[in-house]
Protein backbone atom coordinates (compact mmCIF):
# COMPACT_ATOMS: atom_id res chain seq x y z
CA UNK A 1 0.00 0.00 0.00
CA UNK A 2 0.99 3.63 -0.95
CA UNK A 3 2.32 6.24 2.01
CA UNK A 4 -0.72 7.95 0.57
CA UNK A 5 -3.05 4.76 0.59
CA UNK A 6 -2.13 4.31 4.05
CA UNK A 7 -2.40 7.94 4.99
CA UNK A 8 -5.83 7.83 3.27
CA UNK A 9 -6.74 4.60 5.51
CA UNK A 10 -5.64 6.25 8.33
CA UNK A 11 -7.46 9.13 8.33
CA UNK A 12 -10.83 7.49 7.65
CA UNK A 13 -9.79 4.92 10.45
CA UNK A 14 -9.57 8.26 12.68
CA UNK A 15 -12.70 9.86 12.05
CA UNK A 16 -14.44 6.49 12.15
CA UNK A 17 -13.03 6.24 15.50
CA UNK A 18 -14.17 9.97 16.28
CA UNK A 19 -17.41 9.62 15.19
CA UNK A 20 -17.91 5.71 17.13
CA UNK A 21 -16.78 7.70 20.28
CA UNK A 22 -18.76 11.10 19.86
CA UNK A 23 -22.04 8.93 18.99
CA UNK A 24 -22.04 6.29 22.13
CA UNK A 25 -25.15 7.91 23.95
CA UNK A 26 -25.94 10.43 21.79
CA UNK A 27 -28.15 7.93 18.86
CA UNK A 28 -27.02 10.59 16.45
CA UNK A 29 -26.42 9.59 12.80
CA UNK A 30 -23.70 10.58 10.73
CA UNK A 31 -23.12 10.23 7.03
CA UNK A 32 -20.15 12.60 6.02
CA UNK A 33 -18.17 12.36 2.77
CA UNK A 34 -14.80 13.35 3.59
CA UNK A 35 -12.74 16.03 2.29
CA UNK A 36 -10.16 14.02 -0.26
CA UNK A 37 -13.21 11.87 -1.48
CA UNK A 38 -13.30 10.49 -4.71
CA UNK A 39 -16.53 11.79 -6.33
CA UNK A 40 -17.03 11.03 -9.84
CA UNK A 41 -20.62 12.47 -9.60
CA UNK A 42 -22.34 16.13 -9.59
CA UNK A 43 -22.84 17.74 -6.41
CA UNK A 44 -26.58 16.99 -6.93
CA UNK A 45 -25.71 13.22 -7.36
CA UNK A 46 -24.22 13.55 -4.02
CA UNK A 47 -26.74 15.46 -2.16
CA UNK A 48 -29.24 12.80 -3.51
CA UNK A 49 -26.73 10.00 -1.96
CA UNK A 50 -26.44 11.17 1.41
CA UNK A 51 -30.18 12.41 1.04
CA UNK A 52 -31.36 8.71 0.70
CA UNK A 53 -29.47 7.94 3.97
CA UNK A 54 -30.06 10.70 6.08
CA UNK A 55 -34.21 9.76 5.38
CA UNK A 56 -33.38 5.35 6.03
CA UNK A 57 -31.56 6.81 9.27
CA UNK A 58 -34.86 8.62 10.27
CA UNK A 59 -36.96 5.88 9.92
CA UNK A 60 -34.29 3.60 11.59
CA UNK A 61 -34.77 6.28 14.94
CA UNK A 62 -38.51 5.91 14.65
CA UNK A 63 -38.61 2.16 13.89
CA UNK A 64 -40.26 2.85 10.60
CA UNK A 65 -40.19 -0.56 9.12
CA UNK A 66 -41.68 0.42 6.02
CA UNK A 67 -39.61 3.68 5.57
CA UNK A 68 -36.55 1.91 6.13
CA UNK A 69 -37.24 -0.25 3.68
CA UNK A 70 -37.73 2.14 1.13
CA UNK A 71 -33.95 2.39 0.39
CA UNK A 72 -33.65 -0.67 -1.03
CA UNK A 73 -34.42 -1.70 -4.34
CA UNK A 74 -37.52 -4.32 -5.40
CA UNK A 75 -34.79 -6.29 -6.74
CA UNK A 76 -32.06 -6.34 -4.00
CA UNK A 77 -30.03 -8.98 -3.96
CA UNK A 78 -26.88 -8.99 -0.94
CA UNK A 79 -25.25 -12.19 -1.77
CA UNK A 80 -28.53 -14.06 -1.79
CA UNK A 81 -30.38 -12.39 1.10
CA UNK A 82 -33.78 -10.74 -0.61
CA UNK A 83 -35.15 -7.60 0.19
CA UNK A 84 -38.00 -9.37 2.85
CA UNK A 85 -34.67 -11.05 4.19
CA UNK A 86 -33.78 -7.59 5.28
CA UNK A 87 -37.12 -6.91 6.50
CA UNK A 88 -37.20 -9.43 9.05
CA UNK A 89 -33.99 -8.60 9.98
CA UNK A 90 -34.69 -5.00 10.42
CA UNK A 91 -37.81 -5.87 12.41
CA UNK A 92 -35.84 -7.94 14.64
CA UNK A 93 -33.39 -4.95 15.81
CA UNK A 94 -36.53 -2.91 16.32
CA UNK A 95 -37.43 -5.66 18.47
CA UNK A 96 -34.33 -6.38 20.15
CA UNK A 97 -32.75 -2.61 20.49
CA UNK A 98 -33.66 0.90 20.75
CA UNK A 99 -31.72 4.45 20.04
CA UNK A 100 -29.75 2.11 16.50
CA UNK A 101 -27.83 4.55 14.71
CA UNK A 102 -24.91 4.35 12.55
CA UNK A 103 -22.51 6.30 10.76
CA UNK A 104 -21.28 6.10 7.17
CA UNK A 105 -18.29 7.85 5.27
CA UNK A 106 -18.34 7.61 1.98
CA UNK A 107 -14.64 8.10 0.45
CA UNK A 108 -15.45 7.55 -3.46
CA UNK A 109 -18.76 7.96 -5.66
CA UNK A 110 -18.62 6.48 -9.26
CA UNK A 111 -21.49 6.52 -11.87
CA UNK A 112 -21.52 3.54 -14.43
CA UNK A 113 -23.77 3.68 -17.48
CA UNK A 114 -26.75 6.07 -17.92
CA UNK A 115 -30.59 6.34 -17.76
CA UNK A 116 -32.34 3.20 -15.80
CA UNK A 117 -29.03 1.22 -16.57
CA UNK A 118 -27.27 3.39 -14.40
CA UNK A 119 -25.31 2.12 -11.36
CA UNK A 120 -23.73 4.41 -8.39
CA UNK A 121 -21.05 2.41 -6.63
CA UNK A 122 -20.49 4.29 -3.30
CA UNK A 123 -17.55 3.42 -0.99
CA UNK A 124 -18.75 3.60 2.54
CA UNK A 125 -16.38 2.67 5.89
CA UNK A 126 -18.90 2.77 8.96
CA UNK A 127 -20.48 0.95 11.79
CA UNK A 128 -24.20 0.50 13.09
CA UNK A 129 -24.60 0.01 16.57
CA UNK A 130 -27.80 0.34 18.81
CA UNK A 131 -28.73 0.10 22.51
CA UNK A 132 -29.91 -3.17 23.99
CA UNK A 133 -33.57 -3.16 25.40
CA UNK A 134 -32.53 -5.67 27.51
CA UNK A 135 -29.04 -4.54 29.07
CA UNK A 136 -29.68 -0.94 28.61
CA UNK A 137 -25.71 -1.55 27.21
CA UNK A 138 -24.42 0.45 23.46
CA UNK A 139 -24.18 -2.92 21.24
CA UNK A 140 -21.98 -2.81 17.78
CA UNK A 141 -24.29 -4.39 15.55
CA UNK A 142 -22.00 -4.37 12.16
CA UNK A 143 -19.11 -2.51 11.09
CA UNK A 144 -17.37 -2.17 7.24
CA UNK A 145 -14.31 -0.65 5.93
CA UNK A 146 -14.18 0.35 2.38
CA UNK A 147 -17.92 -1.96 1.50
CA UNK A 148 -18.96 -0.59 -1.88
CA UNK A 149 -22.64 0.27 -1.52
CA UNK A 150 -24.53 -0.27 -5.63
CA UNK A 151 -27.31 2.23 -5.67
CA UNK A 152 -29.65 1.64 -8.63
CA UNK A 153 -32.39 4.46 -9.70
CA UNK A 154 -35.65 2.88 -8.58
CA UNK A 155 -39.11 5.55 -8.67
CA UNK A 156 -37.10 8.81 -8.74
CA UNK A 157 -34.84 7.69 -6.11
CA UNK A 158 -31.56 5.85 -5.76
CA UNK A 159 -31.77 2.90 -4.29
CA UNK A 160 -29.43 0.21 -2.64
CA UNK A 161 -29.22 -2.80 -5.11
CA UNK A 162 -26.77 -4.97 -2.96
CA UNK A 163 -23.92 -6.20 -5.15
CA UNK A 164 -23.28 -6.68 -9.03
CA UNK A 165 -22.90 -9.97 -10.61
CA UNK A 166 -23.36 -13.31 -9.53
CA UNK A 167 -22.70 -13.74 -5.68
CA UNK A 168 -19.85 -16.19 -4.81
CA UNK A 169 -20.89 -19.46 -3.41
CA UNK A 170 -18.42 -18.75 -0.25
CA UNK A 171 -17.06 -15.55 1.21
CA UNK A 172 -13.46 -15.34 1.09
CA UNK A 173 -11.88 -16.27 4.04
CA UNK A 174 -11.99 -12.54 6.63
CA UNK A 175 -14.85 -11.36 4.73
CA UNK A 176 -18.41 -11.02 6.58
CA UNK A 177 -21.55 -9.65 4.27
CA UNK A 178 -22.92 -6.15 5.21
CA UNK A 179 -26.40 -6.08 4.14
CA UNK A 180 -28.47 -3.71 6.17
CA UNK A 181 -25.97 -0.63 4.57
Amino acid sequence: MSVRGRAGSAVVSLVLFIACAGGVGTAAAKIVVPSGSVIEVDKATVNTVVEAFEQAEQAIKAHDLEKVMDIYASQYNYHGLKKDDIRKIWKDLFDEYKEIASTHLFTKITKIGAGKDAVLEVTCTGHLWARSKTTGLYVPIDSWHEEVHYLVPEEGAWRLRGHLGESPGVLPFGTAPHPLF
